[in-house]
């Protein structure tokens, strides 16, 4: 059955948090806030977190120097997923993919229909790797940044979970997780 087995061991994680937008401060930056308080409530490290303007440019240079970090296993960015002409976030983000992860956009999706109904089709959220990193790409509503981590990311990014977490697939975890 699928779920957290509490008799495996939890390994954390180095997740940075970007957060695109041309308005949000870190004081109003409440999505990118609030994936801060979850990842370090579950137990990951807090890597680094910054804002960037909603420019391809800015938003691939970050993601492109936090998959160069060896210390970043998992990057989460929150905004600039939706269909407004700013929206550039996938295009920014998925040149730098070696592989896409199809799957977080329909999980991802499925779960957010619970909270907004049909209106998750105005979102572009995607997934993939780069190098070795695991880069999730949210829509910047702290809504839907709720939704992907409380109902996709938390047992994904936790090494305990059953069957199998992503954890496994970063390169210092291979030979400890299952």
């Amino acid at each position: 059955m699928a779920g957290i087995d509490p008799s495996r061991a939890f390994y954390p994680l180095n997740i940075a948090v970007l957060t695109v937008s041309d308005t949000r401060t870190p004081e109003t930056d409440t999505s990118g806030g609030l994936l801060v308080d979850r990842l370090t409530t579950a137990g990951h490290v807090l890597a680094r977190r910054v804002i960037v303007r909603d420019d391809i440019e800015p938003i691939r240079d970050q993601v492109a120097a936090w998959v160069a970090d060896p210390g970043i296993d998992v990057v989460l960015s929150t905004g600039g997923t939706g269909f407004s002409p700013r929206d550039v976030t996938p295009e920014a983000v998925k040149p730098l993919f070696r592989r896409e992860m199809d799957g977080f956009s329909v999980v991802f999706h499925q779960a957010s229909q619970g909270t907004v109904g049909v209106a998750t089709l105005q979102s572009r959220a995607f997934a993939g790797q780069a190098g070795d990193t695991f880069v999730f790409c949210l829509p910047g509503s702290t809504g839907a940044c709720r939704d992907a981590w409380d109902l996709v990311l938390s047992m994904e990014l936790d090494s305990r979970f059953k069957p199998c977490s992503l954890v496994g697939q970063i390169p210092r975890f291979r030979d400890v997780c299952p």
